[in-house]
């Protein structure tokens, strides 16, 4: 009998697995063989971030997903596609080291445990859309609030182009300890409500627990360190939640799987901990003393500020008394900020977003340097330290030879004014356009 799959109207022969093999086989040899498409993008301007150096017009000449060639006037093969983009400054693909995919506007408690995973993987998906849309080619998921390793479907899902998105490392839950900050405790106890985070009670259970998410696909591990945080006195009130003991080991295990420790981390003594661990990051960072400012800066081990997510919740609160008490953390941020910046600590850039809209998290560039550093010295945090905080540095943060490209046009200057950044008009990823 003829092997065959017949329809209504058509009837289809069943391919053997061998001539399937054959067929996948030549398709591939014919893609491997296939040149890869060529590109010049030409602007009035274009940013070198390491040097500042501004170079007026600027051109790029892509080959494939790589950056081939960069300067004033590059070659321009026979066959390739010219895009002039006018009177925009070309720039890296931006980099947010702090996302939350898998939060949006709207009460985060009630969000995580009334809304099904499959339904906010779903919300994810879009977020991460909005969030290439706006220029971030490149993005650090500190954790999914509940949803466990949900991210790493997303993520896998974009590296296979089945959705668009950025690149993305991503750590499934983060890890808590029980009765932490973000244990689900103002619910009724009988109901025995779950906390967003992953439990770990002890040094052994840290490691098991990283163990688990990295097994399920996680990138790095992302650990809260402090809280519940209050301001008294106009001083911030922070418990730790780890020892430096505990979190040095989980350091350790990290570097055994080959994966970075990032702590949600406010003030002190729980940051000073999290950098005599040598953690990756500092995230939020509202308080660092002398002696932990010190350490960061010997170690490498950048601070990321995040204030978009206090100035929303600040302008959001429920009540005028929350309203005060979000006001006066942000007023705390913004003093010690400026104590971080005047000690030279090395910085990436984070927004938090997620309980505010994705996509609009550009904003954070424009509160750090209203509050204290210069626009290039605040790309630099973004591009520079956000590829080597995320793994990727040689490969992304830069319009250079043999980068990946991930490239992003903006409207006039931004190293004379960074709201630039958050009025994107082009977005390249991996020398694909993405919007235009």
């Amino acid at each position: 009998m003829r092997n065959s799959v017949c329809g209504f109207r058509f009837c289809f022969p069943l391919l053997l697995p061998a001539t399937i093999a054959v067929v996948l086989t030549l398709a591939s040899t014919a893609a491997a063989q296939a040149p890869a498409a060529l590109i010049v993008l030409r602007a009035a301007r274009l940013l070198q971030v390491d040097t500042g150096t501004l170079l007026q017009p600027g051109e790029i000449l892509i080959e494939g997903e790589r950056i081939r060639a960069v300067g004033k006037s590059v070659e321009h093969p026979q066959g390739a596609k010219v895009i002039d983009l006018g009177d925009v400054t070309l720039l890296p693909g931006l980099i947010d080291a702090h996302i939350h995919l898998f939060l949006h506007p709207g009460a985060e408690d009630l969000q995580t445990v009334q809304e099904s995973v499959p339904w906010r993987t779903i919300l994810a998906e879009q977020a991460a859309k909005a969030d290439l849309m706006a220029g971030f080619t490149a993005e650090r998921d500190m954790g999914t609030e509940g949803a466990g390793s949900a991210d790493t479907a997303v993520r896998d899902a974009i590296n296979r182009g089945l959705i668009p998105g950025p690149r993305l490392r991503v750590s499934g839950n983060a890890i808590d300890l029980l009765g932490g900050h973000e244990d689900a405790i103002h619910y009724n106890p009988a109901q025995h409500i779950l906390s967003n985070a992953d439990y770990a009670n002890s040094t052994e259970q840290l490691v098991e627990v990283m163990r688990a998410q990295h097994k399920e696909g996680s990138d790095f591990a992302k650990i809260y360190e402090t809280g519940h945080d209050e301001i008294v006195a106009g001083e911030l009130h922070t418990p730790y939640q780890y020892t430096e003991a505990q979190l040095a080991a989980a350091v350790e295990e990290g570097r055994r799987l080959g994966a970075a420790v990032a702590v949600h981390a406010m003030g002190e003594p729980g940051t000073l901990y999290a950098a005599e661990a040598g953690v990756a990051s500092i995230d939020h960072a509202t308080q660092l003393s002398d002696e932990t400012m010190r350490l960061m800066h010997e170690k490498h081990i950048p601070a990321v500020p995040t204030f978009t997510i206090f100035e929303y919740f600040a302008q959001h609160a429920a009540s005028p008394a929350a309203a005060a008490r979000e006001q006066a953390l942000v007023d705390c941020k913004i003093r010690e900020f400026k104590r971080q910046v005047a000690a030279g600590i090395p910085f990436a850039v984070g927004s938090d977003v997620g309980p505010f809209p994705h996509g609009t998290q550009a904003r954070e560039m424009e509160l750090m340097v209203r509050y204290g550093m210069k626009p290039l010295a605040v790309l630099q945090a973004d591009l520079i330290n956000g590829a080597k905080l995320l793994g990727w540095e040689g490969q992304i943060g830069a319009l250079k030879p043999g980068f990946l490209a991930d490239v992003i046009a903006v409207p006039g200057n931004p190293i004379e004014d960074i709201t630039a950044v958050e009025h994107v008009v082009f977005v390249m990823k991996n020398g694909v356009v993405i919007r235009k």
